[in-house]
């Protein structure tokens, strides 16, 4: 197994979006993750482009990857023209999260599957479709929108690899969509049930998943696989296991792709000591 994995943590932009790219070079990562803007509101920001493009360039020149993750109300599944207006705001959050993540030079923008809580699931996933064609209409950019698969902690949708294929394939610009798989949270849904799972890695590349795989979140799991509690440990210290990461790094579509922690960081305050046992199982 090869040791060209880049590997990093969800960092801060309190100094910046220049300053995420130089604490994760401090650390020694190769990529890193952060909150374009505030995570609580979709409120759209008029960012700073002169600090964007010195993380662009920060990043090219040091070999970092990032990844943007969208603010927590963003919702795919919401209905457009009801009176909550969460639909609207999610489209123009999205947007602007999008050339957020353009102007930093980042991957793309992560956003979770969506929640929908009405009587017919159908109209859910056609709010996301609609949602995700409204937000990529004319997008020039190379940052994508980048689909998180769900632990089912909010409803059943977007727990299954043949949702998130499905819902890109049906939209007006695949191309455009990529996936962000988090480990913890296929656990937590039985997508992945850990090591000695046979049938994961296989199907996933029957339906065309790993073509459009472009972040990890390399998250373990406080609970059991199939608990639908969306809850993460540090990497080896959760449900999952050494053997259960050892297993995923064996896949190379999974190893091409920026390894993100969520989890809590270690008694230093960093993710510096997690990032060092995946590079030590990677060379294992």
């Amino acid at each position: 197994m090869n040791d060209n994995v880049r590997i990093g943590g969800h960092l801060s932009i309190r100094g910046g979006y220049a300053k995420a790219a130089e604490t994760a070079y401090r650390l020694g990562a190769g990529a890193f993750q952060y909150f374009p803007k505030n995570p609580r509101s979709l409120t759209v920001k008029d960012f700073d482009r002169r600090d964007a493009e010195r993380c662009r360039e920060f990043s090219r020149r040091n070999g970092i990857l990032s990844v943007a993750h969208t603010p927590y109300p963003s919702n795919l599944a919401a209905t457009p023209g009801d009176d909550s207006g969460q639909y609207e705001r999610t489209v123009l959050s999205l947007r602007n999260d999008l050339e957020i993540a353009e102007a930093c030079g980042s991957v793309g923008i992560v956003v979770h599957f969506g929640t929908y809580k009405d009587r017919n699931p159908l109209q859910g996933y056609q709010n996301i479709i609609q949602c995700i064609n409204e937000v990529l209409n004319g997008w020039q950019g190379e940052a994508k929108l980048l689909i998180e698969n769900q632990a089912g902690d909010h409803g059943d949708m977007g727990m299954t690899l043949e949702e998130l294929v499905q819902i890109r394939k049906l939209c007006a610009a695949p191309e455009l969509i990529g996936f962000c798989l988090d480990t913890c949270h296929a656990f937590a849904a039985g997508m992945w049930t850990g090591d000695g799972d046979q049938q994961f890695a296989s199907k996933a590349e029957k339906l065309g998943y790993w073509d459009g795989l472009a972040a990890v979140h390399f998250n373990d799991s406080k609970y059991p696989a199939h608990s639908r509690k969306d809850r993460h440990a540090r990497v080896g210290q959760g449900h999952i296991g050494e053997q259960g990461f050892l297993q995923l790094l064996e896949i190379k579509a999974i190893r091409k792709q920026p390894l993100i922690l969520e989890s809590e960081t270690g008694e230093d305050g960093t993710y510096r000591e997690d990032i060092e046992r995946i590079r030590r199982w990677v060379k294992a």
